[in-house]
């Protein structure tokens, strides 16, 4: 299982913001690879922190987080399938680390003016997945036809002129502070380090042609209507020894026919004829893992719910399932024949059809208030 996030930081789950970032850059210090060379403990620490801090720090990813656990990222191997490497961390949080490590946030080669070529990432896919109740309900493995540019057979790089293979130039400039000194992404080469050497005619500028990809995406039981699963190194590929973009997926839940969801749990509207509510019966009723047969007691009432426990949604993360909420409604004919007619005429002042509700007859507050406690 993996670790927490916010053990990883050595937080509580409502750190605020600030708390979070200065958990972070402690964290990072401690086990940056400059302090820390060869030290494979030490870098895999400096890995989750970062994995950890890239979640926090978005409140949307947050607040995901804090509902679903690591399941909402999830999708074939989910944020921590491996997708980060040293030049993601620092591209993204460089700047929390000041000027302590390689005057640009960077370490040893890795962008910080140490001279090896800085690694650039393709961009990411976005893709929209329907299921429908049941899929959501069981886990579902999806086979997805994407479009996505890879790298074209054929074509080869050479190191950039322009930034010698670092992506990055320099800028010196004079001021009235003195020579300052800028580094940005080499705008030959956009960052990469290299330049198209050859390419075959049907490759972009880049070097890159779109092709279609089967991609498995493992969705699991329990997703929710706007979530958005990750399938790492399926996005677009980046020019020459760049690494791939991710593939993210986003679920978008069909309505049922019968069962309605609220959270883990379904609810289920039970139509009763007057006669079955009456003398008792037994209905087959739909669920997401196919029909199960009810029975009906003698006597019920119109509106009572009756809970079907674990026949829900399992809880992403992993806290058992949701109930079936089967809510009965006795049906009223509106059109009676003369002899029905005359027989429900003689009952009018019969004792027992006389409305006589019990304490366990709850009225309609009383369930609503049941139902949401």
């Amino acid at each position: 299982m993996k670790e927490d996030y916010y053990e990883i930081l050595g937080l509580s789950k409502g750190a605020s913001e600030a708390e979070i970032k200065k958990a972070y850059r402690k964290m990072a210090l401690k086990y940056h690879p400059d302090k820390n060379p060869d030290d494979s403990t030490a870098e895999e620490k400096f890995k989750k922190a970062a994995e950890a801090y890239e979640v926090l720090s978005n409140a949307d990813k947050k607040a995901r987080y804090d509902q679903f656990g690591h399941q909402a990222f999830d999708g074939n191997g989910g944020f921590g399938g491996g997708g980060m490497n040293m030049d993601d961390i620092f591209s993204q949080f460089g700047d929390i680390f000041g000027g302590g490590f390689g005057g640009g946030g960077g370490f040893s080669g890795f962008g910080g003016g140490g001279g090896r070529q800085r690694v650039v990432k393709g961009s990411n896919l976005r893709i929209r997945v329907t299921l429908s109740l049941e899929d959501v309900a069981n886990g579902v493995e999806k086979k997805i036809k994407v479009k996505r540019k890879i790298q074209a057979p054929g074509t080869t790089y050479k190191t950039c002129s322009t930034c010698n293979g670092t992506g990055q130039v320099t800028r010196v400039t004079n001021t009235i502070l003195g020579r300052m000194q800028t580094a940005s992404a080499c705008p030959t080469c956009g960052g990469a380090g290299q330049s198209i050497d050859k390419k075959p005619a049907d490759a972009d500028a880049n070097g890159l042609k779109v092709s279609e990809e089967t991609v498995t995406v493992k969705i699991p039981a329990g997703v929710v209507d706007g979530m958005q699963l990750k399938v790492t190194g399926k996005g677009n590929d980046a020019p020459g020894n760049g690494i791939a973009g991710d593939l993210l997926v986003a679920i978008q839940e069909e309505e049922h026919a019968t069962l309605k969801r609220e959270g883990d749990n379904l609810h289920y509207d039970m139509y009763v004829s007057l006669p079955d509510a009456v003398l008792g019966n037994s209905k087959e009723i739909d669920t997401v893992t196919g029909k199960v047969r009810i029975k009906i007691e003698p006597g019920v009432q119109s509106g009572k719910i009756l809970r079907l426990r674990g026949k829900g949604i399992p809880s992403i993360n992993g806290y058992g399932k949701g109930d079936l909420l089967v809510h009965v409604n006795v049906w009223t004919p509106k059109t009676l024949s003369k002899k029905q007619k005359a027989f429900f005429e003689s009952m009018k002042d019969d004792e027992h059809f006389e409305p006589k509700p019990e304490s366990s007859d709850k009225s309609f507050f009383e369930k609503v208030k049941d139902m949401f406690s």
